[in-house]
């Protein structure tokens, strides 16, 4: 399965694409959209939105991830980053992508074991995960360890996607609960 990680941002939107095959995670591509702060709103959504399409079509993935908006003490910064989540959206769904949504706490513990990592923890990380020569840019690094994230949480949504309490060993049902 070839994901497409994104980390999204107003100014910076971080991209990273990994092949996970089995627990194997194989780097393909990783970068960082650099919108221009002297153009319009309008202008700098557009360009994130292009620039989304044209990683899809590029590398051609089979699923995406991204971070989940985080509440910041700006409301006005929390409404832009909102924004350029919302374009980055709509080009991996323009471009046919099914998209799953992870906190930062999440990709964090998926990929450094803790969810207060800083970002340099993420950075090496990303790095010995991905067998990669140098370390990661940060951005690039938040949208690899986004997809990295994914890897490893797909195959346990899928496991329990497909099992229904009746099902399950551990116990039965009492008024729609599960006990045991």
């Amino acid at each position: 399965m070839r994901i497409l990680g994104i980390d999204p941002g107003l100014r910076r939107t971080g991209f990273g694409v990994i092949d996970a095959d089995g627990p194997r995670l194989l780097y393909v591509a990783s970068g960082t959209i650099v919108v221009p702060s002297d153009i319009s709103l309008a202008a700098r959504l557009k360009t994130i939105l292009d620039h989304i399409r044209e990683v899809a079509e590029q590398t051609r993935p089979d699923i995406a991830a991204m971070e989940k908006v985080f509440l910041n003490t700006n409301p006005t910064s929390t409404l832009l980053l909102g924004q350029a989540r919302g374009a980055a959206m709509c080009g991996l769904a323009d471009s046919g992508l099914e998209v799953h949504e992870y906190t930062a706490l999440q990709i964090k513990k998926s990929v450094v074991g803790t969810g207060r990592a800083a970002k340099e923890q993420v950075q090496h990380m990303v790095q010995r995960l991905l067998a990669l020569n140098g370390v990661p840019a940060a951005d690039s690094a938040d949208a690899l360890a986004c997809a990295i994230c994914h890897a490893h949480m797909q195959p346990l949504a899928t496991a329990l996607a497909g099992r229904h309490p009746s099902r399950l060993s551990a116990g039965r049902t009492r008024n729609g609960r599960l006990i045991g």
